[in-house]
């Protein structure tokens, strides 16, 4: 049972963390929209109507639904086989389908520019080659192998949670395999998918690392390039608002597909698993597909990466390995635990208390991680920009890194606290103990283990960020990621290759850790013996 104070003010020392964590969202967006309408009507109309952004509209959304697309097509036979089927080494190949989040969006582009051209892996190992993948085709590629996962653990947990009644039903009235799955499988898939292509498309209009080395425009590159060349603060606010104006709208829609649908069992009776499909002829078709989806997404990237450092080693570089190394677990390593610090207050308040405004707080939250961290980066360069000790620091890239990834580290905490009873702080209290005593005491050890993923996601988030890190860090400041960036759009793919690795395997090493157990447990859940 979940207990929930009613009370409208909570303590202050839960209060302030949030009412400082909404503050930090808000400012910066609202001194984007003081800066985006300081210009006179006429101004205003030629820049949102210009030719420009228009392009810029359409090869955004042309990006997006390409990338939803192909993660679907990429996604959804991967599910059904590892979840509704006999086919054997199902555990191997959800990891292998899970395993391309460690590699991060423009560390793929880096390795499938690195595959590609006269002079890549590709063509060093088998003689002919192919063309550079660049552009459209290239951005498509390179984001849908990234992102297609968050598709695949949406539709696979779905798949392995239906109720095989509603099938068992269809069946008995007569409705062949092909109806059974369009009329009582997928309506139920659909919040996976909603809720798979949310995530994507929110990556997808986020993201600057692939669409800057591949030089596709979008709005997130046009802010760039807006940024280094030209620096129009008024336009480069209004592309900042107009990239903010498609994630909200990308919000809204698919809590309006969302709203009303109900797909839980409502009669009697106890549900049980699916019996597993049995594939006949098609389980070498099965074979081939996996295995070809885990040679692109997987395979050849780590290949493409492990060639080209081992051609570039030579020990001269190592000094400024490690200095980005340092670099990254400079900023990381702080924010991860800042951030899980402001996470315990404000799933306190989601939790514990109802009232609308400790809910406002805590959804608040969730601002800064929608919000593209390109458009993010420019609202505090905007603010900040002149005040002595914060400008071009490493504190204003910590206080990004914890703003935007609040809302990964809130997670973990507010599941902890679901199951931690509100009793035993009532029991600490009755025993003398002051609240926040109480609260130390008798509810705080019970986060530890929620405390501990929220301090490894953002860590991890962190280590592969890009375009927060590119546009606020010091001048001169190394990191991993900036690094692999700064190297590949200079085709200096040997030079690029070590950081990337370095990065594969942090991701990787943290992927496997909070994976296994969870795929574990999911299967040792769906194999029981009914």
């Amino acid at each position: 049972m979940i207990y929930s104070q009613t009370r409208p003010f909570p303590p202050w020392y839960f209060l302030v963390p949030g009412i400082a964590v909404g503050a930090g969202v808000l400012l910066p967006l609202v001194y984007l929209i003081v800066r985006a309408f300081g210009a006179e009507v006429a101004e205003l109309i030629q820049i949102v109507f210009r030719a420009r952004t228009v392009h810029l509209l359409g090869n955004t959304l042309l990006l997006v639904v390409g990338v939803v697309g192909t993660g679907i097509l990429l996604a959804a036979p991967l599910a059904w086989i590892t979840a509704r089927t006999d086919l054997k080494g199902k555990r191997i190949f959800t990891l292998l389908g899970v395993l391309p989040l460690a590699i991060p969006g423009y560390v793929m582009a880096y390795a499938l520019l690195g595959l590609s051209g006269p002079y890549g892996t590709f063509a060093s190992l088998f003689g002919p080659s192919f063309p550079n993948l660049q552009g459209y085709w290239g951005a498509l590629i390179a984001l849908s192998f990234y992102t297609f996962p968050y598709f695949f653990l949406n539709l696979r947990t779905t798949l392995l949670g239906l109720d095989p009644a509603i099938e068992e039903s269809a069946y008995s009235l007569g409705s062949g395999a092909r109806e059974v799955f369009f009329r009582a499988i997928l309506p139920q898939l659909r919040p996976a998918l909603y809720a798979g292509g949310l995530l994507v498309g929110l990556h997808v209009l986020g993201d600057f690392g692939v669409v800057s080395l591949m030089r596709y425009e979008t709005f997130s590159f046009a802010l760039y390039t807006q940024y280094t060349a030209a620096y129009d603060r008024i336009y480069a606010a209004w592309l900042a608002l107009m990239l903010l104006t498609l994630t909200g709208s990308l919000l809204y829609l698919e809590g309006r597909l969302l709203r009303g649908t109900k797909f839980h069992r409502t009669g009697t009776g106890v549900s049980h698993q699916a019996s597993p499909i049995s594939l006949g002829i098609w389980r070498i078709p099965a074979y081939v597909y996996l295995c070809v989806l885990t040679l692109a997404c997987v395979v050849a990237p780590i290949v493409t990466i492990s060639f080209w450092t081992l051609k570039g080693v030579d020990g001269s570089y190592m000094q400024d390995f490690l200095q980005a190394l340092s670099g990254s677990l400079l900023v990381s390593t702080p924010a991860a635990f800042i951030t899980a610090a402001f996470a315990v207050p404000l799933a306190y308040l989601g939790v514990r208390y109802s009232s609308s405004i400790c809910r406002t707080l805590e959804r608040g939250a969730y601002i800064g991680y929608a919000t593209p961290p390109l458009a993010f980066a420019l609202a505090l360069i905007f603010f900040f920009r002149g005040i002595p000790g914060v400008y071009q620091t490493i504190w204003i890239l910590i206080y990004a890194y914890t703003i935007h990834f609040l809302a990964e580290a809130i997670g973990p905490v507010r599941s902890a606290l679901y199951q931690a009873s509100p009793r035993l702080e009532e029991a600490a209290r009755s025993l003398g103990y002051r609240p926040f005593k109480a609260f130390l005491k008798a509810t705080f050890p019970l986060l530890r283990s929620g405390v501990t993923v929220s301090i490894a996601f953002v860590f991890l988030a962190t280590m592969k960020e890009l375009p927060l890190t590119f546009l606020l860090s010091p001048a001169g400041y190394e990191t991993l990621a900036v690094n692999v960036w700064s190297y590949t759009t200079e085709a200096m793919f040997a030079e690029g290759a070590r950081y990337a690795l370095a990065i594969v395997l942090c991701s990787a090493l943290f992927v496997g850790l909070l994976l296994m157990r969870g795929v574990k447990k999911t299967y040792s859940y769906a194999e029981a013996p009914t």
